[in-house]
């Protein structure tokens, strides 16, 4: 068994493993759309009958939505779980794509050299296939693959997985590994690979503020009258100090520092705040002081307002007073922070701050989510970074992120299961939006990579 016969195969077989990956792209997998319903099916086929091509016993297993696709390899040694999502999102606006979604084409770049073109080319059937490619390869070139692997391939992750978490459960014992690896994150930076050790949590909430009992003549009330859209904008200035710190008592329980080492990491991984801010039209960092760009984006908690309204909002002018005034709005949590407690503390916060003659009401069919904090010191994660770091010629990074991946806390508390996400998708690679990409050089090392990695994390010590 030998790594390097393997990647060598992965050179030599680029172009088949394209054609498969623009073979799989032209399936308009849409989940959101019951119109693509037909599509979704075709996709989970499509990759129950690939996953057969190398040998793989693969199945499409049923939902009251769309099917999930599982498959299993026997083996000695670890045993890994690989997700991805074989769903992508709709192409709405379609005018503004270049070519059509779902007749990929190979196009060259100034900036990205050649890149395959179309919707879930990056998110996730790009990304996905990195992995399978290099199972194909690794099986053509030693007949057997090297562990026990379970493939587990979903088609609703851009839906909110609906079929999700009872699927998880009803299998939980056939799902049951050593170790997920996912597949559906970006790099750090160009060239830089890295693996997420932190995902942010969620959690949301929506309130209006109650004030007069109709809409007010400014003429006749203005002055006396409590004004809803005044008394929220108080409310909402208090959220945070002059700092950018949030100022809720209690908010920042459960979050702590990042340590010296991954910060040492976070700065030399390529990073360019410069650019990042300026790609949005902003100059400098306008959050927590003290805290860096990508330590502010990864590891420290916000509150953002989402969403202000109330009163006329037509053309021209209407000299009114607004019964309500209505805010929604987000925080993201770090660490080990509760988003109950959170909600309980952001809620009393502004309850205690309503004007005599106001009240409040709050949405109350609002979810939220806790951080994903992955256990870095178990020796498959040291593993899996430098077999990144000899692919890539250059140190890979435990690196945070500002988003939320919610499979990864399904997996730790339904099957048990720490997460590896490791994928290969650039910032700038238009995932949701019009004209989607994925660097070829992504999907060619994305497919080396995997071999590194399986190659690394097969072995006994």
């Amino acid at each position: 068994m030998t790594a390097d016969a393997v990647l060598s195969r992965i050179d030599d077989q680029l172009t088949p493993a394209l054609d498969r990956l623009m073979a799989f792209l032209r399936i308009p997998s849409i989940s959101t759309d019951p119109a693509h319903k037909d599509a979704c099916l075709q996709a989970a086929d499509w990759l129950v009958n690939d996953l057969r091509s190398i040998g793989i016993a693969a199945e499409r297993r049923d939902t009251p939505g769309h099917p999930m696709v599982v498959g299993h390899v026997p083996g000695d040694g670890p045993h890994l779980l690989f997700y991805g999502h074989y769903d992508v999102q709709p192409v709405d606006p379609l005018d503004l794509w270049e070519t059509d979604p779902f007749e990929p084409v190979l196009q060259d770049t100034e900036k990205n050299g050649q890149v395959i073109r179309a919707r879930g080319a990056s998110d996730d059937k790009g990304q996905l296939m990195t992995f399978v490619e290099a199972c194909r390869a690794w099986k053509e070139v030693n007949g057997t693959l090297p562990c026990q692997l379970t493939f587990f391939f979903e088609g609703e992750e851009e839906s909110g997985s609906p079929s999700l978490i009872p699927f998880l459960k009803d299998n939980a014992k056939e799902l049951s590994a050593d170790i997920a690896l996912v597949c559906d994150t970006s790099m750090v930076a160009p060239g830089v690979p890295s693996i997420a050790s932190q995902l942010r949590g969620m959690l949301k909430d929506e309130f209006t503020l109650h004030g007069p009992r109709i809409d007010l003549h400014s003429g006749h009330y203005g002055g006396p009258a409590l004004n809803p859209l005044k008394e929220i904008a108080r409310i909402i200035a208090s959220f945070h100090d002059e700092t950018g710190r949030v100022a809720i008592e209690g908010f920042y329980e459960g979050v702590e520092e990042v340590p010296d080492e991954l910060l040492r990491q976070w700065q030399n991984c390529g990073f360019d705040e410069e650019s990042y801010l300026g790609s949005v039209g902003l100059s400098r960092p306008h959050g927590e002081e003290g805290y860096s760009t990508l330590v502010q984006q990864w590891a420290r908690p916000t509150l953002e307002i989402n969403g202000l309204w109330g009163g006329y909002q037509g053309a021209g002018s209407k000299t009114v007073i607004p019964a309500e005034a209505h805010c929604k709005l987000t925080c993201r949590l770090v660490g080990d922070m509760d988003p109950d407690a959170v909600r309980e503390r952001l809620r009393a916060h502004v309850e205690a701050r309503l004007p005599v003659d106001a009240r409040v009401t709050w949405d109350n069919d609002l979810d939220g989510s806790p951080a994903a904090v992955m256990d870095i010191s178990r020796p498959e994660f040291e593993r899996a970074r430098q077999a990144l770091s000899d692919e890539w010629g250059r140190e890979a990074v435990f690196a945070g992120m500002g988003g939320s991946i919610p499979v990864t806390r399904h997996f730790k508390d339904i099957l048990g299961l720490e997460s590896m996400l490791i994928g290969f998708a650039q910032e700038d690679d238009a995932i949701h939006s019009p004209n989607e990409k994925y660097n070829v050089e992504s999907f060619h090392k994305g497919m080396r990579s995997w071999v590194r990695v399986l190659d690394s994390l097969s072995r006994r010590t």
